[in-house]
C-alpha cells in the first residue's frame, strides 16, 4: 500500500493548518477561529491559504452570513477530524510503561552472547536509576522456546541470525546488532603464514568448540560442510571463557565472535587473525510474541534493549 502523499504541496501542511480548517468549518467565523485557537487572525488567513493551495480548492466561501464550506470541504470534514483524533490517540491512546512505580521481572531466553555483551550494561542502567527491575536468563536451546513465547512465560528470545532458527508467523522480529568471527589463540601457539587462516591452515589445526546455543549445528561447521570441508573439534565448552582457558598453551584454535574476542581474549595471552575468507557473520536478534507487542512494560524492555546496542555503539 502506498503511503505517500500524492502532492508535495501537501507535505507544507501541518497540525494547526488542519486545527484551522476543523474551526472555521465548525465556527464560520475567522474571528471567532482567531479566538479558540489563540492565534492572529493574519495566522489564520495564511493557515486557510496553505490549505487551499494543498487541496487545490476554495474550501470556504465568505458571505454575509459568515464563511460557507464548498463541497469539497464539507467531503473532508470528518476525514480531517479523524487525523487530529488519531494523532491525539498517539500521544496518550496507549499508556507508558513507568518502571519506577512498580517492581517488574522480564524472564528471557537467550545467549551467552547476549549475556556477555548486552544484559551487564542493561542492568547497570537500570541500578543507576534505581529501577525495581528483575530479569531471569534461560539458555537457548536449539530452537526458540514457541509455546513459552506463546504461553507467556518467555517474555524475550534473544538468538541468531539470519535463519538459524525456524520461523514462526505470530512472532515479531528485530536485529539487534551485527558481527563476525575471527580466529584466536594462544601467543605461544603457531601463528598463521598470513593474516588471514586459508581454508586449508583452518581445517589442518585442531578446534575448541564454545556452544553458543544447545544445538547439533553451528555457523562455522555449518559453512565448512557447504565447502565439503569439516574441522577437528578436540573439546566442546558451555562457555567462551572456558573455552579460551582450554586453548591455552596448547596449538588449539578457538572461533570466536568479534566481540567476544575484543571483550575476553585477554591481548597479553592470546593472538587473533581473521578468519577464513567467505565464512559468513551473523545476527543478533530478538523476537517476541504477537500479542505482547502493544504490552507497554515489555515495549519498554525491548526499547532498553535497543538504546544499549545504540548507546555502545554495537547497532
Amino acid at each position: 500500500m502506498e503511503r505517500m502523499l500524492i502532492s508535495n504541496v501537501l507535505r507544507k501542511l501541518d497540525m494547526q493548518d488542519l486545527m484551522v480548517f476543523i474551526a472555521v468549518y465548525e465556527q464560520s467565523s475567522v474571528t471567532g477561529v482567531s479566538e479558540t485557537l489563540c492565534v492572529s487572525q493574519s495566522t489564520v488567513s495564511y493557515c486557510l491559504k496553505k490549505l487551499r493551495n494543498g487541496f487545490e480548492d476554495e474550501l470556504f466561501i465568505n458571505t454575509r452570513t459568515g464563511m460557507r464550506p464548498t463541497y469539497k470541504a464539507t467531503s473532508m470534514y470528518n476525514h480531517v477530524l479523524r487525523i487530529l483524533e488519531s494523532i491525539n490517540l498517539c500521544h496518550s491512546g496507549v499508556p507508558a510503561f513507568d518502571p519506577t512505580r512498580q517492581a517488574v521481572t522480564f524472564n528471557l531466553c537467550a545467549p551467552e552472547y547476549f549475556e556477555l555483551l548486552i544484559l551487564p550494561r542493561l542492568l547497570k542502567g537500570f541500578d543507576y536509576a534505581d529501577l525495581p527491575v528483575t530479569v531471569n536468563v534461560q539458555k537457548l536451546e536449539s530452537d526458540i522456546p514457541a509455546e513459552d513465547l506463546r504461553d507467556g512465560s518467555v517474555d524475550l528470545v534473544i538468538c541468531f541470525g539470519p535463519d538459524f532458527h525456524r520461523r514462526h508467523a505470530d512472532f515479531k522480529s528485530q536485529m539487534l546488532l551485527e558481527d563476525d568471527l575471527v580466529c584466536v589463540f594462544d601467543k605461544r601457539a603457531t601463528p598463521p603464514r598470513e593474516p588471514r587462516f586459508s581454508l586449508q591452515s583452518f581445517i589442518e589445526r585442531r578446534h575448541v568448540f564454545p556452544t553458543p546455543w544447545t544445538s547439533d549445528s553451528n555457523m562455522v561447521d555449518g559453512w565448512l560442510a557447504r565447502q565439503a570441508h569439516k574441522r577437528q573439534i578436540v573439546a566442546r565448552s558451555n562457555s567462551y571463557s572456558a573455552a579460551l582457558k582450554m586453548i591455552t598453551g596448547t596449538d588449539f584454535l578457538l572461533t570466536l565472535p568479534r566481540r567476544i574476542q575484543a571483550l575476553l581474549a585477554n591481548e597479553a595471552v592470546f593472538n587473533h587473525c581473521e578468519a577464513p575468507s567467505g565464512l559468513p557473520g551473523f545476527s543478533l536478534d530478538m523476537q517476541w510474541s504477537q500479542h505482547t507487542d502493544q504490552d507497554s512494560a515489555q515495549t519498554w524492555f525491548r526499547e532498553q534493549i535497543v538504546k544499549v546496542c545504540a548507546e555502545q555503539g554495537l547497532a
